[in-house]
C-alpha cells in the first residue's frame, strides 16, 4: 500500500484501526483511497473503494465529495443524482457531488477523514430516503 504523503496523526490512527487497506497516493493531486469499504444494502456491490481528494491545505481545508470504484448503482433501478465520471490512478471512478452546507460546515481542528466518512455514510443511507 502506497504512503506517498503524510497525514495528521488522528487520521493515521483512524485509518490504521479501520480494519481495511488504505493508501495515500500523491499524483498531481493527493488522494486517500480506502479499499473494499462496506456499502449499504441496496447498491449493486457490497464493498467499494472510496477515494477522498485531499487538498494541499488539509486539514484546514475541507474534504469535499467522495469517489467510488466500482460505480455504485441502486439495485431498485432508480437513478442517483449528481454523479460524474472521474479518472485517476488508471481507473474510472464515480464522483458523488455532495457538499457540506452552511448548517454543517467544515470545522478545522475538529473535522477529519473519520468525520468525512461518517458524512459519506449518511449520503449513502439518505439516497434511499429521497425516493
Amino acid at each position: 500500500m502506497r504512503r506517498e504523503f503524510d497525514l495528521p496523526e488522528e487520521d493515521l490512527f483512524f485509518l490504521d484501526n479501520l480494519g481495511l487497506s488504505w493508501e495515500a497516493i500523491n499524483l498531481r493531486e493527493k488522494w486517500v483511497v480506502i479499499h473494499d469499504h462496506p456499502v449499504f444494502p441496496g447498491y449493486n456491490v457490497p464493498k467499494a473503494h472510496r477515494g477522498l481528494k485531499i487538498e494541499p491545505s488539509y486539514p484546514e481545508t475541507q474534504i469535499d465529495m467522495v469517489y467510488f470504484l466500482p460505480e455504485l448503482v441502486r439495485v431498485d433501478g432508480k437513478s442517483i443524482n449528481n454523479l460524474t465520471p472521474h479518472s485517476f490512478d488508471g481507473n474510472n471512478w464515480q464522483r458523488w457531488s455532495r457538499h457540506r452546507t452552511s448548517k454543517n460546515p467544515w470545522r478545522p481542528g475538529i473535522d477529519n477523514i473519520e468525520m468525512h466518512l461518517a458524512l459519506v455514510n449518511n449520503w449513502l443511507k439518505r439516497e434511499f430516503e429521497r425516493n
